[in-house]
């Protein structure tokens, strides 16, 4: 796990303006119903294998959104602080999608930054 699989602040508003990225906040729901990034995906980290090892159409039913592809160069995990996003990125690292990114700064720089 090293640098190259964090993406920052500046790095991540162009991708969420692009609606490109595919982000996912591994946050738990009753976070994500406080506040969230727009277009992301809530899956909780602890759901996050499971949800990577899915067929597509099984996690388009689960999720509403289209599974990422392995060579995804825009998939992006963040929770709250980084913590539960480096775990995700990790997981979905070792599940082969090996451009997976965390934003480390989470939720929390994210609605600081974004709530003048």
């Amino acid at each position: 796990f090293h640098k190259g699989n964090v993406i920052s602040h500046k790095d991540m508003k162009v991708l969420v303006d692009s609606r490109n990225a595919r982000i996912i906040d591994v946050r738990l729901p009753g976070e994500v119903a406080n506040g969230h990034i727009a277009n992301s995906v809530n899956i909780p980290v602890a759901e996050v294998e499971e949800a990577l090892k899915m067929d597509p159409e099984t996690f388009k039913m689960k999720y509403g959104v289209d599974k990422p592809r392995m060579d995804d160069g825009n998939l992006i995990f963040h929770c709250q602080m980084g913590r539960r996003g480096a775990q995700a990125t990790e997981i979905a690292i070792n599940l082969g999608y090996a451009k997976a990114r965390n934003y480390a700064g989470g939720y929390k720089e994210w609605s600081e930054k974004e709530v003048k």
